[in-house]
């Protein structure tokens, strides 16, 4: 096993864990709930973790994690449904829902 990635929320450690496993590579996730432990442990060694459970498997899924922590980059957008803008990083209108076109 590898640690593929660590971080202290653990909500951005749970997205990077589904990201790997939607691309079918085996993992866990570890020291989710260590935070309780700061203090005796130093803070770092109490963040939660995502390991990969095949070596082989590490490379790919660091790929992933990375690049989905790229800053998507392009123009707003307009909504179709409704008249606003949302920003490129967004799927769906902020406003309304709707769907990006």
């Amino acid at each position: 096993m590898k640690l593929v990635y660590t971080h202290p929320n653990i909500a951005v450690l749970v997205q990077a864990h589904s990201l790997i496993e939607q691309a079918e590579i085996e993992c866990v996730l570890r020291n989710e709930y260590a935070s309780g432990a700061m203090g005796e442990l130093a803070p770092i060694n109490a963040w939660p973790e995502v390991w990969v459970v095949d070596d082989k498997d590490f490379e790919r899924a660091s790929s992933i994690v990375e690049a989905s922590q790229r800053a998507i980059e392009g123009p707003d957008w307009q909504c179709a449904q409704c008249p606003n803008y949302s920003p490129a990083t967004f799927d769906t209108c902020w406003q309304c829902g709707g769907e990006r076109p």
